[in-house]
């Protein structure tokens, strides 16, 4: 049986589902679909607390699904910009990970973690599987991917 770890860059996902169809990703699904392909032996969803109780309710609900949630503080800057990703952290889990699995599945469209994948394929010859919005799924983040599995309303509340 594949052993698969799962990073989930809630963020990201969250915005780029909203922004293309309006619509939420359905972890559920993605859980159910990803057990007949393996199992899933890690499992984490990196999201930005702002301390509401929908955002709690939510981060609660993947954990119900079985995500260990990752949570960073919301950090608005005096100049009003925000700041708030998890890039560094999923790199470094990520990295950690790698030669325990046979599969790595990263929800992502963001395009810096494309040496992330080159690395792990070639450090540890692991299946790098990426799952983004087509639209907004960097291309280089999908050239690195051994599979990009698109982001469409099949995946979607």
């Amino acid at each position: 049986m594949q052993k698969i770890a799962v990073f989930v860059d809630v963020q990201n996902i969250y915005y780029t589902t909203r922004q293309t169809y309006g619509r939420q990703f359905n972890y559920r699904k993605l859980w159910q679909h990803l057990l007949l392909q393996g199992d899933v032996v890690t499992a984490y969803a990196y999201a930005i607390d702002k301390g509401d109780n929908q955002q709690r309710k939510f981060q609660d609900a993947l954990k119900h699904i079985g995500f260990d949630v990752k949570l960073k503080p919301f950090i608005q800057r005096s100049d009003g910009s925000a700041k708030g990703d998890w890039d560094v952290g999923i790199t470094i889990d990520v990295l950690q990970v790698a030669e325990s699995v046979d599969t790595v599945v990263l929800l992502s469209g963001d395009g810096d973690f494309a040496i992330l994948l080159d690395t792990i394929k070639a450090r540890h010859q692991v299946r790098a599987e990426v799952y983004g919005v087509p639209a907004l799924t960097a291309n280089a983040l999908i050239n690195s991917a051994t599979v990009f599995n698109p982001i469409y309303e099949d995946f979607l509340l």
